[in-house]
């Protein structure tokens, strides 16, 4: 059973969300604030986290960057939070998806499915576990990346899109792909997804982001990395 740890302070939200995902066979935790969450986190192990930003004893940034100090869970904000720099900035604390308030349910089990499923194993060709550049080295089996010799945390988001794109070297991998095979076919239109995400992948790997090397963006049609 995939367990789901609910970090939200709005009793009726958690009432909806409890009922929604026990009906589909997930099992649920529930916290109202920042610090029952780490430890319900640390005991209980879930599978995968939907955190509100705006709690009562801290902000979610913070709960983020708490729990990527010791896992990768995939962590899904939901928040009334529409600036992109707050969005921006609980991505780069290490969430992996933002969804806003309001949303429907039917969104939100899909983006769930999506961020459970990045996290199962994906078979690699042995030619492919580890990538050397220049820049930056990638160890797909080990999930470490390291730039001028100091380790690189990516999120699972960031390590999914990278494994698909050093798996294909030279290859232009449409948008339509990596959206498919990243978030889900529901999720194939989303373009805005991948803007961020690979901007986040070049501000953490490459020397200048504003013109990469190695993570390439061929304009309308898709990214490439080139070797």
């Amino acid at each position: 059973m995939t367990r789901v740890l609910v970090v939200e302070d709005d009793p009726q939200l958690v009432r909806a969300l409890v009922i929604n995902l026990r009906a589909r066979k997930y099992g649920v935790d529930a916290a109202p604030d920042g610090t029952t969450a780490l430890r319900i986190a640390a005991a209980r192990q879930p599978d995968v986290v939907l955190l509100d930003l705006g709690l009562p004893d801290m902000d979610g940034t913070d709960v983020i960057k708490a729990l990527r100090g010791w896992t990768r869970v995939p962590i899904v904000v939901l928040s009334a939070r529409r600036a992109s720099d707050e969005k921006v900035a609980a991505l780069d604390a290490g969430a992996d998806d933002y969804i806003t308030k309001p949303f429907s349910m039917n969104e939100l089990l899909a983006r769930l499915r999506a961020a459970v499923r990045r996290t199962e194993d994906i078979p690699l060709a042995p030619e492919t576990t580890f990538v050397t550049t220049e820049g930056f080295t990638i160890d797909l089996l080990a999930k470490k990346a390291t730039r001028d010799g100091h380790d690189v945390r990516l999120t699972p988001t960031e390590w999914h899109l990278m494994e698909i794109l050093v798996c294909n070297p030279g290859r232009l991998i449409t948008q339509k792909q990596l959206l498919q095979e990243v978030w889900g076919a529901s999720q194939s239109d989303k373009t805005n997804y991948l803007r961020v995400y690979m901007a986040q992948l070049r501000r953490k790997l490459e020397a200048d982001p504003a013109h990469p090397r190695y993570l390439i963006t061929e304009p309308g049609m898709g990214y490439r990395f080139e070797r």
